[in-house]
């Protein structure tokens, strides 16, 4: 169930990301946009223990998505 959990919230973080970074991807980049996003922003909100619980959970994928794609962008430009 929690791996389930972690591509639904995924899912739903990284097509909001997406669509705040003006970033098109496909469904599949979408999710993994997302999931990377749920471990970076999981991480984040648990070193400064701001939020607890599910709506924290996807602030922190959201934001972790939105930095994730930022740093993307980023590195993609370089080329």
């Amino acid at each position: 169930m929690p791996v389930l959990y972690l591509i639904i919230i995924g899912a739903a973080a990284g097509f909001l990301a997406t669509r705040i970074m003006d970033m098109r991807t496909n469904v599949l980049m979408t999710v993994a946009i997302g999931i990377g996003g749920a471990l970076i922003g999981g991480l984040i909100l648990r070193f400064v223990g701001a939020l607890f619980g599910a709506a924290a959970g996807f602030v922190g994928a959201l934001l972790g998505a939105i930095l994730l794609i930022w740093v993307w962008k980023i590195i993609s430009e370089r080329r």
